[in-house]
């Protein structure tokens, strides 16, 4: 199955000092992966890697990833413009071969088949993992609620040994 955001990468390009590539989602990509990510829409995708390879069949990459999504406020249930920017680092590693480490300080390891690594695949993931859970527009407050008074359950007992 290819991913909404299909920019696959031959190992063999990476040379002895990196390589460096950009790459950018077209309406069409953001259209699906607003779709893929539960979001009104998503406007602009354009992700900078910097790749460096770790021997014959694993990369390091860097990346800087910047969009343009519309959010759905959780406050108020309108949507508005959010921009989104991750500075990250994954490694690429050949399928079957990823880490047991749950080292949450590691870097996350994206698998891949064959001699391609899928850039716009990983610059998918990691806009999913930047998003906020809860977004609230700018400005958007909770009103702040009645405070409830608790009757004290006591006074009703305290009322019936008065009939006593």
């Amino acid at each position: 199955m290819i991913p909404e955001f299909h920019r696959p990468l031959s190992l063999d390009r990476i040379g002895a000092h990196g390589l460096d590539m950009t790459v950018q989602a077209t309406a069409a990509e953001c259209a699906a992966l607003a779709v893929r990510m539960n979001l009104p829409a998503v406007r602009a995708v354009s992700c900078t890697f910097h790749l460096i390879r770790e021997g014959r069949d694993r990369v390091s990459a860097r990346g800087h990833l910047l969009a343009r999504v519309t959010r759905t406020c959780v406050v108020s249930l309108e949507e508005f413009e959010a921009d989104v920017e991750e500075v990250f680092q994954v490694r690429f590693v050949p399928s079957g071969e990823e880490s047991d480490d749950v080292d949450p300080d590691s870097d996350d390891e994206i698998p891949y088949e064959g001699n391609l690594i899928d850039l716009g695949e990983a610059a998918a993931e990691q806009l999913g993992l930047a998003l906020d859970p809860y977004p609230r527009m700018p400005g958007a407050t909770l009103s702040e609620a009645e405070p409830v008074q608790q009757r004290n359950p006591f006074a009703a007992l305290s009322g019936l040994r008065k009939l006593n």
